[in-house]
C-alpha cells in the first residue's frame, strides 16, 4: 500500500449537519459513554481491592470489562466529534486503526466469554477438581489465548484489506469497520473472501460452539442434581448467559445492519450505540445486579464508615471477700474495668457494684 493513502481523507456521509438531532444524539452519546467508563472502571477497582473476588471468574469479568472500554473508546469519541462537525472526516489510517481496534473488541470479547463458559462448566460439573484444573497458571494461559488469537487474526485482516486500492472515499457509516472499508476498493480478492471466511469459523463460530457445549454439560448435570443445586448452578451461570446472548444478538444484528448500503442517520446512531455502548454498559449491571459477592463488595464500600469509640466504662467497686483484705487498710477500692475482668475468676465471692 503506497504510504500517502494512509492520509487520504474519507468523507462521513452518515452525519447530517449541525442541528438539534445532532444535539440530542451527542448528549445521549456522552452520557452512556461516561456511565459506560464509570461502571466498568468501579467493577475493575471493585474486583482489584477485594480480596473475596480475586477467584478466575472474577479475573475473566475484570478483562471483560477492560475490553469493554477499549471498544467504547474505539468508536465513540469520534462518532461525538463527528456529530457537532460541519465536514466529518476520517483519515484512511485512521479508518483502518479504528477497524482494528472494532475487531479486538468484538472478537475478544466473544473470546473471553467462551473462556468464562468453561470456567462455569468446571466450576458445575467438576468442582473436586477445580482448584487443579482452573489454576493461576491456567488462568493466564486462556486469557493470552482470548487476546492474542483475535489480535493476531484482525491484524492480518486488517493488513489486507490496506493493500485493497481505493476507489470511494465516501463511508455512509458513522464509524469504520472491515466491510465498510473493503466496499472502498476498486476490487475484491478471492484472498480477502477466503480470510474472511475463516475470521468468522475462528473468532465466532467456534466460541459459540465452545459455549453451546459447556451449557449442555452443565445442563446434563444439573438435570440430574438436587433442586438446591440446580438453583445454584443457575444463579452461577445466569449473568454470564445473559451477556453472551445480549452481546451475541447485538453483533449479528449488527453485521446484518452494515450489510445495508442506505441508512437513515437515526438507523446509524442506534447501531453504532448498540454495538459499542450498550454491552460494555450492560455487562458490569448485570454482575453488579445479579451476582451476591459483588453486590456485598459494592455494600462494604458504600457502608464502609470509620469506628466510632464506645462509651466510656463506669468505674467499679469491688468489695473484697474479708480474707482477702487481711493486711489492707482499706475494704474497698477502685480498679480499672481491664483489672477488673482480667482477674475476675481468681477473686472468690467479690460482690461488684457499679459506681454511677
Amino acid at each position: 500500500m503506497n504510504q500517502s493513502f494512509l492520509y487520504t481523507a474519507l468523507s462521513l456521509t452518515a452525519y447530517s449537519p449541525p442541528g438539534l438531532l445532532n444535539y440530542v444524539f451527542f448528549v445521549l452519546c456522552l452520557l452512556l459513554y461516561v456511565l459506560t467508563l464509570c461502571a466498568n472502571v468501579l467493577l475493575i477497582a471493585l474486583i482489584l481491592s477485594d480480596p473475596n473476588l480475586l477467584k478466575p471468574m472474577y479475573t475473566f469479568l475484570l478483562h471483560l470489562a477492560l475490553n469493554g472500554i477499549v471498544g467504547s473508546c474505539a468508536v465513540c469519541p469520534k462518532v461525538m466529534q463527528s456529530l457537532l462537525s460541519r465536514d466529518p472526516f476520517m483519515s484512511y489510517g485512521g479508518c483502518l486503526l479504528q477497524v482494528l481496534f472494532v475487531n479486538v473488541y468484538g472478537s475478544c470479547a466473544y473470546a473471553i466469554l467462551a473462556v468464562m463458559a468453561y470456567d462455569r462448566y468446571i466450576s458445575i460439573c467438576k468442582p473436586l477438581q477445580y482448584h487443579t484444573i482452573i489454576t493461576p497458571g491456567r488462568v493466564r494461559v486462556l486469557l493470552a489465548a482470548a487476546y492474542l488469537f483475535p489480535v493476531g487474526l484482525t491484524a492480518v485482516q486488517v493488513y489486507l484489506t490496506s493493500q485493497l486500492p481505493l476507489c470511494r472515499f465516501a463511508v455512509n457509516k458513522m464509524f469504520c469497520d472491515n466491510l465498510v472499508v473493503v466496499k472502498l476498493a476498486c476490487f475484491r480478492r478471492d484472498l480477502d473472501n477466503v480470510y474472511g471466511l475463516f475470521i468468522v469459523c475462528s473468532l465466532v463460530l467456534f466460541p459459540l460452539v465452545c459455549v453451546l457445549l459447556s451449557y449442555m454439560q452443565i445442563l446434563s448435570v444439573s438435570w440430574r442434581a438436587s433442586k438446591a443445586s440446580q438453583r445454584k448452578a443457575l444463579s452461577t451461570c445466569a449473568p454470564h448467559l445473559i451477556i453472551f446472548i445480549n452481546f451475541s444478538t447485538i453483533i449479528f444484528y449488527s453485521v446484518l445492519y452494515n450489510r445495508r448500503d442506505s441508512v437513515s442517520v437515526l438507523g446509524n446512531f442506534l447501531n453504532s450505540t448498540l454495538f459499542a455502548l450498550l454491552p460494555p454498559l450492560f455487562h458490569p449491571l448485570v454482575y453488579g445486579l445479579r451476582t451476591k459477592e459483588i453486590q456485598r463488595s459494592i455494600q462494604k464500600l458504600l457502608l464502609a464508615a470509620p469506628p466510632r469509640p464506645g462509651p466510656a466504662l463506669p468505674h467499679l467497686r469491688v468489695l473484697a471477700h474479708p480474707k482477702m483484705t487481711q493486711g489492707l487498710d482499706q475494704a474497698s477500692c477502685r480498679l480499672q474495668p481491664a483489672l477488673i475482668w482480667g482477674h475476675f475468676e481468681a477473686l472468690p465471692q467479690l460482690d461488684v457494684s457499679i459506681l454511677v
